[in-house]
Order: C-alpha cells, then structure tokens, then sequence
C-alpha cells in the first residue's frame, strides 16, 4: 500500500518520467511453525532458521535472490501472533505475498490473521502448501478450508495461484519462483531509478559500534552514499552502504534492502524515509515524539501491587512485540511499569534506575555491559537475559503472581455441641462435647453460637480425646477442648471450627 502511495504520487507530479522495471517485493506470512524460515532458506541457501532462537524468526529480515537474471526481493515476517503489527506493516511494502500454509495443519489463526492483511493491502498472493512431503499432508483438505475464507485457488477453478512445496526436498521451489516472477510481469511494477531515494524502514536496532542503526527497504529512486535521509523520528548522512548480506555497495535501486547507520537515534519500524537536500531541510522533517503514558499517572487501586521494569532489547521490532504482550497481561491486581524500554545492551544507568525503583531488569538478545554487570551484583538487582519472547512473558507472569497479595481463605472443619464446663481461669476455658458435624483439629479458630446466635470467638489451643492429646476428632466422637478467648461457654452451645490459609492469588 505505501509503494502505490508512492509511486501513484510520483506519477502525478512527473508524468513525463520514464519509469523502469523493478523488482518485485515479496512478503512471506503464514502461522507459527508453518514453514517460512524454511521455504526462504530453501529458496536462497541462506541460513535463517539455524539463527532463530526456537525456530521463531523474533523480527523482519529482508533478502534478496536472482531467478532466471531477475531479482526478487522477499520480507520474512513473524509468524507469532505477538507480531501482527509487524506483519502489517511487511504488507503494505510488498507487491506480492506468499501465503505458507502447513499442507498437514490446514488454516490456522494466524492464517486467517494473514489473509485479512492481504486482503486489506490489495496486492496479489500465492498459496504456498508448505510440508507435502510429511505423510499426513493433505492439499486438497487444505484447498477446501481456503473456500471458507472466500479464497479459491485455480486448481479448484479460482484465480490464486497455489504452489505444493517441501523445503526439505525442495520441491515445488522452482514453480513458485516462476509464478512469482508471472505475478510481477502482470503487475507491470515500475519506478524511476534517478529520483531521490524513498522507501520504508524495515528494522532498526543500536549496534554497539556504530549506533543506531536501520534496515531500509528502497521503495523509489536510488540511495547512495552521501545522501541525508530522514524519518520522522531520526535522520543520518549515509557514510556507507551495506547490503543485507552487510557488504558494502556504492549505491542501491528500487526494491532493495539496505543498512544504513549513524542516524540521530534509531528510527522507528514502519516509518517512511526520504532523501533530502541538507541537514536542516532532514532535520525540519522531523516530528515531535508522541510520548508514552507518564508512569506517575497511573492510577494505582487498593489491594494492588506494582511491579516495575527495564526492557533492553536488541530492535525496536522486538521492543514493540514484548511491551504489547505485556500490556495483555491481566493487571488487576499487579500492574506493570516499564520505567524504561529501549534498544541496547544493559548499562550502569539502567541498573541504577532499577535500584532507585525496585525494578527487574529484563534483557532480550542483548549483554549486559561489565560495569552494569558489577554494579547490579552490588546492590542485588536482577537481571534476566532471554532468547525467546514467551520464555519472558511466562517469568514476568511469575514474578506477578510471586507479589500478589495472598488471599485469606476460611475452611470449615466441623461443629461441637458443649456438654460440659470443667475448668475456667482468666481467658482460657476446659470444656466437653459431642462433634456432630465434620472433624474438629488441633490448633483451629472456633466461633461461638448460642440459640443459632454468634456471641463470641477464640481458638483451640489444645484437644484430647479419652484423656489422651489428639490431633482431631470426627463426627459421633466426644472430646475435651482447651478454648482461649474472652467468651464465657455455656452447656448447649455450639462451637464452629475453621482455619484460614494464605493461598497465592492468580492474576
């Protein structure tokens, strides 16, 4: 949707421009563990799924191949669901999408998840049956599910193309890259190499060396060297150009992916970059930032706690991903402030800002610098590292649950009818009786009932049965009580036994 934007604008204010073939942008969706990692690393011989932590690509990575002398570029998005803006915004840069859909599982709710961003981005798609070479594949199960959600494919007489693969026998990869190459034929996909470069912003992160840093995915024009690019949030003078391999070109057309580094601060996901003229004509582009709820605003109700935290992560991506997940996170009675949550490894400003408030420090895919490292030993900060984004929602849900304020739960045990008095002095009181309902126990709360009527309380301090200690006695059994408490027992009363147990609340 952004490139049409562009390029429909572009038209507009230069119809007398010779627009040139570029190549297509290809957007890989599909639900969790479907196979997208794995078609792209069998489409390019280039290792995705061996750096995933848990086989999850955590960001947007964009690679680019050449089929038959022709490149195409493709966007590997998040099949989590933590990530559907992420994949959101992979649609709206791309001209095709390959829709991955595990030929054994059928349509997922991601799949349908996918589909609807499709269907909103208005560009052509491929139905990718992805696994066919597992014994329980079924494409034309598959296929048949499709119809559900107004999708018919052309071997069922509709106009989506569909594609079985199997990225461990390859098969179906060469017919797939041949119907993508058909699509962006039909598509007519233009652009004009000598306009000022513009595109998208498809990752950004701080590399400890040479700062914020972004990938860019160049929608129109060519990017070079020298050339002052800005977003909204951030701008840079391009001092080099690397490719998504991270070696260094001269110059970039329409459709490729791009590092560049040196911007201001690292600029946000999904925003739109141009090539400006001069430092202060980037700078003026710049917006103010929309700054985050304050944390002295929130409001925090009686009975509830608070856990405060500092996330560290190594994109902004992921920063966005974890903090909406965290935000879904029932917070009656935790709530949760994230006092801090940028790009980075840990620092020694991040632990003292954890020790002024009592904060868990959360790293993800990042290190934690020596100094920050001594430091948090020093003043007993903890600091946890993750490498996948559940196995750090499920602790924070943990350390939830651990300050939850505990609940106070009454049990009854049983009821005792008084027969006798034997001994009274000061507040403590020998009495005899009959249990004629439950058990009573050693060491319970007693309530005192006269005519149906409470009058009074206390507690068991000791129970004997046939003279000897006991630690209950049932229904049908008589026994002796050692009652403390200001109430004076009387023959016919009835006394209630209970507990009360501290149990660990559930968020």
């Amino acid at each position: 949707m952004l490139r049409k934007n562009l390029m429909k604008k572009e038209k507009q204010e230069n119809p007398k421009q010779n627009f040139a073939t570029r190549p297509p942008v290809v957007v890989v969706l599909g639900h969790i563990d479907h196979g997208k990692s794995s078609l792209l690393e069998a489409i390019k011989d280039f290792k995705i799924t061996a750096k995933e932590s848990g086989g999850i690509t955590q960001h947007i990575g964009a690679y680019q191949i050449e089929e038959q002398g022709k490149k195409i570029t493709f966007l590997d998005t998040p099949g989590h669901e933590a990530f559907s803006q992420m994949r959101s915004r992979g649609v709206k840069v791309a001209d095709i999408a390959i829709l991955v859909i595990d030929a054994g599982e059928g349509v997922k709710a991601q799949t349908k998840e996918a589909i609807s961003h499709i269907k909103k981005a208005e560009i052509p798609f491929i139905i990718a049956l992805s696994k066919t070479d597992k014994p329980e594949a079924n494409p034309q199960k598959v296929k048949r599910e499709l119809v559900q959600e107004d999708i018919l494919v052309e071997s069922m007489g509709g106009k989506i193309p569909s594609v079985e693969i199997s990225a461990k026998t390859k098969k179906g990869i060469p017919e797939l890259l041949e119907v993508i190459l058909l699509l962006a034929e039909m598509e007519g996909l233009k652009s004009e190499p000598k306009n000022p470069g513009q595109g998208a912003i498809i990752e950004s992160y701080l590399d400890s060396l040479r700062g914020p840093t972004a990938t860019l995915l160049l929608i129109d024009g060519t990017l070079k060297s020298g050339d002052i690019v800005a977003t909204p949030s951030a701008f840079t003078k391009i001092k080099s150009l690397e490719n998504f391999q991270k070696k260094s070109i001269r110059e970039a057309f329409p459709s490729d992916p791009v590092i560049v580094f040196g911007f201001s601060q690292a600029p946000k996901v999904g925003e739109e970059f141009k090539v400006f003229p001069d430092m202060k004509a980037a700078e003026e582009n710049l917006q103010p930032q929309i700054k985050k709820k304050s944390i002295s605003i929130i409001e925090v109700l009686e009975g509830q706690r608070v856990l405060n935290l500092i996330l560290k992560t190594d994109v902004l991506g992921s920063c966005e991903a974890i903090e909406g997940i965290l935000d879904n996170l029932p917070q009656e009675k935790v709530i949760l402030k994230i006092l801090k949550s940028e790009v980075g490894d840990i620092n020694e400003s991040d632990i003292k800002i954890a020790q002024g408030n009592r904060a868990l420090v959360l790293g993800f895919r990042v290190k934690i610098g020596p100094g920050a490292k001594i430091l948090a030993e020093k003043e007993k900060i903890r600091i946890i590292i993750f490498e996948v984004i559940y196995e750090l929602v499920e602790e924070v849900r943990k350390f939830m649950e651990k300050i939850t304020k505990p609940t106070e739960v009454r049990q009854d045990l049983g009821k005792m009818k008084v027969l006798a008095r034997f001994f009274a002095e000061k507040n403590r009181q020998i009495i005899g009786g009959r249990v004629i309902e439950g058990e009573v126990r050693k060491g319970s709360q007693v309530e005192v009932f006269r005519a149906e009527e409470k009058i009074g309380q206390g507690k068991m301090v000791n129970l004997q049965r046939s003279k000897k200690d006991a630690e209950s006695v049932s229904k049908g059994e008589e026994c002796g009580v050692l009652f403390e408490g200001d109430t004076r027992i009387e023959d016919g009363d009835v006394l209630q036994f209970y507990i009360e147990e501290r149990r660990k609340s559930e968020l």
